[in-house]
């Protein structure tokens, strides 16, 4: 990290920036068996669930279900995947169900599928429910093996929880590109990487729209100008050309509108803008300090952003209208890069904090305090992004690649992609 040798100003813009400078450095419940998504049991046990594989039919296709299902339930926060290796039900019991033999592994749900020719048939058995599925769906194999497990992992969690799951949304962020950087995206869990950005230059600090686009910024004109295209990238359109800084795009939740960082007119401070034209709607902060990395709240009312006026860079709150900001990080002096969770009732950010001489991530209620760690000993890990329901956070450890954390800060991060990156943004929810 080069950040510790910059003087508070410089470190803002490096906040603004981080993406290309990464970019181009080297490189349950405790009783019954049900999961409420509002009872406090499961941060404490979680749900034992099996996926049991099932190779008879199409063999290849059988193991790519239980690879894909137990990774997705392994990231969906209140669930304990259990190990094959100890089941007692053996894979010719099919779609059958031995109560008992799951009871005896601690099992409290079970996942059973069958793969034909022409479809996968799935079942959820829940072992206090009795020897009948409380869940069943088809699904024609039009589509991908993976795609349909990612929508079955899906209605899982729906029907254990409540809430629905994020399995089939997509991250983008930007990576190391021969001396330059460029922005990617993928399946949440890694797989089906491609490019957005299509030039040479340092493309940096991507950010979904709700309805699947993406804006970043690109150097490939010069000056650091805002652009918008697809979410499978293609030719993009310049949305902010202004004189200076046009970075750090956050979209508004209902997509019509753009915080960004501007410095048109010297000093880098919080904008926002229309979506479609890029004219500039508001001007949100004023003040001769560094105002950078713009985060909307869920409703829209609120934004968080990063400023140096009070010294180091610190997290502060916003109404989207403008008007006075208030201090809400004071753990250290250096924190960074919020990010708002979308979870219903909650009022959550998440962000990077230097502990000692390492970054790590942490998220702050902002309603009752409470502090909790993502990160910590785990190397340098910087600009978490929640999951669109809120249950986990992706977030960049340096020289190693993107992992995913349970949000609650339970459990051990999982990587889902290897290299140098910066940037990351979760996109919306995936289409059902």
């Amino acid at each position: 990290m080069h950040t510790d040798r910059r003087t508070n100003q410089a470190k803002l813009i490096w906040a603004a920036l981080v993406a290309m400078v990464g970019a181009l450095a080297p490189a349950g419940t405790a009783v019954g068996d049900n999961i409420s998504g509002t009872n406090s049991a499961i941060k404490r046990t979680a749900y034992p669930i099996a996926v049991q594989e099932n190779t008879s039919g199409d063999a290849g296709a059988g193991r790519e279900v239980a690879t894909v299902a137990s990774f997705d339930f392994t990231l969906a926060g209140p669930f304990k995947v259990l190990d094959p290796k100890g089941f007692l039900a053996r894979p010719t019991e099919g779609l059958d169900f031995e109560i008992q033999k799951w009871k005896d592994v601690g099992a409290f749900g079970v996942v059973k599928y069958r793969v034909t020719a022409t479809e996968i048939e799935f079942r959820l058995y829940e072992v206090s429910k009795g020897d009948k599925p409380t869940l069943t769906k088809t699904y024609s194999r039009k589509e991908a093996t993976r795609a349909i497990t990612h929508k079955w992992a899906n209605e899982v969690v729906k029907h254990l929880t409540g809430e629905p799951g994020f399995f089939g949304s997509r991250i983008a962020f930007t990576a190391k590109a021969s001396g330059a950087s460029k922005i990617l995206a993928m399946d949440f869990d890694g797989a089906n990487t491609g490019a957005i950005s299509n030039n040479s230059s340092t493309n940096i600090l991507p950010a979904w729209s709700p309805s699947g686009g993406i804006a970043y910024t690109s150097f490939m004109r010069g000056n650091p100008d805002l652009y918008v295209t697809g979410g499978g990238g293609g030719r993009p359109t310049a949305i902010a050309k202004y004189r200076g800084m046009n970075t750090g795009a956050a979209f508004s939740p209902d997509g019509s509108k753009i915080a960004l960082t501007l410095s048109k007119d010297g000093n880098p401070e919080i904008y926002v803008i229309n979506a479609k034209d890029g004219a500039i709607i508001r001007r949100v902060t004023d003040n001769r300090a560094i105002d950078t990395s713009p985060a909307w709240s869920p409703d829209g009312s609120q934004i968080a952003f990063v400023s140096d006026r009070n010294g180091g860079p610190q997290i502060f709150i916003t109404s989207a209208n403008g008007g006075g900001a208030t201090q809400v990080s004071f753990n250290g002096n250096y924190n960074t890069t919020p990010a708002w969770s979308p979870k219903k009732g909650k009022s959550i950010i998440a962000y990077t904090t230097r502990d000692g001489s390492n970054y790590d991530i942490v998220t702050l209620d902002l309603q009752t305090k409470e502090m909790k760690r993502i990160t910590q000993q785990m190397g340098n890990n910087e600009e978490p992004s929640f999951s669109p329901n809120g249950a986990a956070i992706a977030f960049a450890r340096a020289g190693q690649g993107i992992f995913i954390a349970n949000a609650e800060g339970t459990g051990t991060p999982v990587k889902v992609w290897s290299g140098s990156a910066t940037g990351v943004d979760w996109g919306p929810a995936p289409a059902q």
